[in-house]
């Protein structure tokens, strides 16, 4: 079942910061501890969530703005939308919703505030099926790409 929202992380709010950026995927295993000490091990779910732990950084009006979007829109972080993310697959829109209430805004320096939170996404991003079958393709795919474009631009 793949969901949808037509709410999206407003323009004028920024990307999330690189620092203290993390993910972590919940796990699609089932584990089975065996009595010889031996584990058996399954996939039980082909898509899972991911959890990014995440910060803003924002001016006193992005600030203002997120908390009444975060209280009206998001209805106090219970609908999903979308939003610029970063990952191994390059920036896109995900879907996401925020995993429980963010914390701050925080002051930090002068006049910035901070928003921390843990965001999850609703699938992690992957490459199309078949392409883990040829990690080496993808590995090099920066030469091949090279390649093609400086050898044959024409085609």
């Amino acid at each position: 079942m793949a969901i949808t929202s037509n709410i999206d992380w407003p323009q004028g709010f920024p990307c999330v910061l690189r620092e203290g950026h993390t993910t972590r995927h919940a796990s699609p295993l089932l584990r089975t501890s065996m009595a010889s000490g031996r584990a058996r091990q399954r996939r039980k779910f082909t898509s899972v969530p991911s959890v990014h732990t995440c910060a803003w950084l924002m001016t006193q009006a992005q600030a203002q703005a997120f908390e009444s979007w975060f209280a009206e829109t998001l209805v106090d972080g219970v609908e999903w939308f979308n939003m610029p993310l970063r990952t191994p697959m390059g920036s896109g829109k995900l879907l996401i919703r925020f995993k429980e209430m963010y914390e701050g805004p925080d002051l930090v320096g002068i006049d910035r505030w901070q928003i921390s939170a843990s965001i999850e996404v609703w699938a992690r991003p992957l490459l199309p099926p078949g392409w883990g079958l040829l990690p080496e393709l993808v590995i090099g795919s920066s030469i091949i790409d090279r390649a093609v474009n400086q050898e044959w631009p024409e085609a």
